[in-house]
């Protein structure tokens, strides 16, 4: 269970849900792919080394071991970054929760929306990222990086806040 999951009001619902795309983590993976291949390249130099009598064996295996756990903590970190956000839109509001060990939350109910700008590089198109701005009556705008599907978020948005002033116009029939 999430974050927003345990932070729901009674009677509110998750209607869609989302986080950063994938992308987010493309620069960690490269970088821990370049330091995991130095770190195998300084290990097989260390076993070509092995039978010498020198310490450059020794020294190539330990920076080889040094680099293998550096690619290691760079995936790792990564990944983190990835999965502590959370994003999504109930049956009243639009939260949006990053961080673990410093945490960043908003929430926004969803008749204080004043618009959404979703903007999607040529890249984004492709691969299904995007930036979202969510601006408040009132507020300043809040721009959110690398959100997967973020056409979708939007009209999920758009969907709820459109039900929501159905129910309020007069002549309306009341929900149960």
């Amino acid at each position: 269970m999430g974050y927003i999951e345990k932070h729901l009001i009674p009677g509110e619902t998750v209607l869609y849900k989302t986080r950063l795309s994938s992308v987010a983590v493309l620069h960690h993976f490269v970088l821990a792919l370049l330091l995991a291949a130095g770190g195998g390249f300084c290990l097989y130099q260390a076993s070509i080394n092995r039978d010498t009598d020198s310490n450059d064996a020794k020294i190539f295996a330990l920076g080889g071991l040094i680099l293998i756990v550096l690619a290691a903590i760079t995936l790792i970190a990564g990944l983190v970054k990835r999965n502590s956000t959370e994003m999504a839109v109930t049956s009243r509001r639009v939260l949006i929760k990053t961080g673990i060990a410093s945490r960043r939350t908003i929430e926004m109910l969803l008749s204080k929306i004043e618009s959404i700008v979703v903007t999607e590089p040529f890249w984004g198109r492709m691969f299904g990222y995007g930036t979202v701005v969510i601006r408040g009556t009132g507020g300043t705008p809040e721009p959110f990086y690398l959100v997967a599907n973020p056409t979708e978020f939007r009209r999920h948005v758009q969907q709820q806040i459109e039900t929501q002033q159905t129910e309020m116009r007069p002549g309306a029939p009341l929900a149960n």
